[in-house]
């Protein structure tokens, strides 16, 4: 295994630029390499805008899906790097498993980890998995798994063909119940990009979504689940798995219904769109760790 120390941040646009550049001439397996980031603090003033964004309240806890907003400049660092087998355009997030440990006070220093795992073959393609572990004062605190998937890729031959797109335990839809609706504005993508430095162009706009194959800017996954849990704020476990799949894209601006049912001590959920309640957008479980 190698070990690459990242002293700072590495800056999103500048790896969106090299990703663009180095579609050409990948493949292979996974790289055996890690990312690390050691004594990384958050600034409070972007968490305080992440929370205003995303509906979160302030408090003196990072909101649980925040650590995904620190470790994905060194995701993309790695899924950059020439030895990553998929070229970074055209990978879609298609799963997110994240495990609150404990709650993580804003002023705590912060070590990151950041690795790749289970290449596989799928029915649409290959995924993979990005990993992170974040830890405070030597102790493990949070944990996430990012399922990434190329459609038309090939993992390596003898990978197994599996499905590990969807949550374990996904929701019946028949049980959930309305909650809210949510009226998406057009500048969503913006203003989540502007907050968590995901500067993707098919979040962006229209004309920047439609280079890509999109009708219209689509609202940020990460954006979705965070709005999500949110929904649940003073209503959740203080250690816990949030576990969701995404399914459609969310076009901006876009009405969805937001539906949830209390379940195993914790809380089923998806969100859909208003006007077809067969078009999901994400659906996912909340459980105590």
């Amino acid at each position: 295994m190698v070990t690459m120390q990242i002293t700072s941040s590495p800056a999103i646009p500048t790896l969106m630029a090299r990703a663009a550049l180095t579609t050409r001439g990948r493949g292979g397996p996974l790289p055996d390499t890690r990312f690390t980031q050691t004594g990384v603090l958050a600034d409070r003033t972007r968490v305080a805008a992440y929370g205003r964004v995303c509906g979160y309240p302030l408090t003196d806890a990072l909101p649980p899906t925040y650590p995904h907003v620190l470790a994905f400049p060194l995701q993309l660092a790695l899924m950059t790097e020439r030895s990553f087998p998929l070229p970074l355009p055209g990978l879609v997030h298609v799963r997110n498993r994240i495990e609150a440990v404990r709650p993580i006070g804003a002023g705590e220093s912060l070590d990151l980890q950041v690795w790749a795992e289970r290449f596989a073959a799928h029915r649409k393609g290959a995924t993979v998995d990005l990993c992170v572990a974040v830890s405070s004062a030597g102790q493990e605190v949070w944990r996430e798994r990012c399922t990434y998937l190329a459609r038309g890729a090939k993992a390596p031959d003898g990978e197994q063909n599996v499905d590990i797109t969807e949550p374990v335990g996904a929701p019946p839809m028949a049980h959930l119940r309305p909650t809210a609706t949510w009226r998406v504005p057009a500048d969503a993508g913006r203003r989540y990009a502007k907050v968590s430095g995901d500067v993707n162009p098919i979040h962006l706009s229209a004309l920047t979504a439609k280079a890509f194959g999109f009708p219209r800017a689509i609202a940020h996954g990460m954006w979705v689940k965070a709005r999500v849990l949110a929904g649940f704020a003073g209503r959740l476990p203080e250690t816990l798995t949030v576990d969701v799949a995404f399914d459609k894209p969310l076009y901006l601006p876009s009405t969805v219904d937001y539906l949830t049912a209390p379940s195993q001590g914790g809380w089923d959920f998806a969100v859909q769109n208003t006007k077809n309640d067969e078009i999901k957008h994400l659906t996912g479980t909340v459980r105590a760790l």
